[in-house]
């Protein structure tokens, strides 16, 4: 793998909504190598694509030394032996999934605007978590707006904390300087227009 979970920096790619697998892997090809961690997000997808998207993904993803994380399920991560999983609120209990999965897999936990979440969080077995949105963001427009002294707030858990929603190369640098080690990132990649350039210029934000 590109990074362990306690020593991970810089691009959380996360996958677009794309339901032809073949196009999703032709996307995310293009662009694996400048990310620390991939995470698996289909919203729009049932659970059947959501099996076989992550079936695919994974050898691309062990061919490349990325992580592949499966956000809401940690069954279907468990069950295809993915690299961990991302929860929100509403996705089930960090500890049944720690649990499942393993003491080395990665598992983050969204925190939205919360610390006490976060703590809640670490104590539940989480590896990472994830705080936003910093930013308007075009994937999420009603998400919880978040402040950057959240990142440095976070940094006595001893665990990455990753910023997510809206957030630009540009605005990455800012949020590096307050304390994220991961910025997490959909459309910032897959909708530019250089996607690797994109992808790319992330990575730098961290002196990568």
């Amino acid at each position: 793998m590109n990074a362990s979970p306690s020593a991970a920096r810089g691009l959380y790619l996360l996958t677009p909504d794309e339901p032809e697998t073949a196009q999703l892997l032709a996307q995310v090809a293009a662009v694996l190598p400048h990310a620390t961690w991939l995470q698996y997000r289909n919203k729009r997808a049932d659970a059947a694509l959501r099996r076989a998207q992550v079936q695919a993904l994974l050898p691309l993803c062990r061919a490349t030394g990325v992580p592949l994380i499966v956000n809401d399920d940690w069954r279907l991560a468990a069950d295809l032996g993915a690299d961990g999983a991302h929860l929100g609120e509403d996705d089930g209990a960090l500890v049944d999934a720690r649990a499942a999965l393993g003491t080395d897999a990665i598992l983050g936990a969204s925190c939205y605007d919360d610390l006490a979440l976060a703590r809640r969080a670490v104590e539940a077995g989480a590896s990472y978590v994830a705080f936003g949105a910093f930013f308007p963001s075009p994937t999420k427009p009603d998400a919880r707006v978040a402040h950057k002294s959240l990142l440095r707030g976070a940094g006595t858990l001893g665990v990455p904390r990753v910023a997510i929603g809206g957030i630009t190369p540009e605005n990455a640098r800012q949020l590096a300087a307050a304390g994220a080690d991961l910025v997490a990132v959909i459309s910032g990649v897959f909708a530019a227009r250089h996607p690797a350039a994109a992808a790319y210029a992330y990575r730098a934000a961290f002196g990568l």
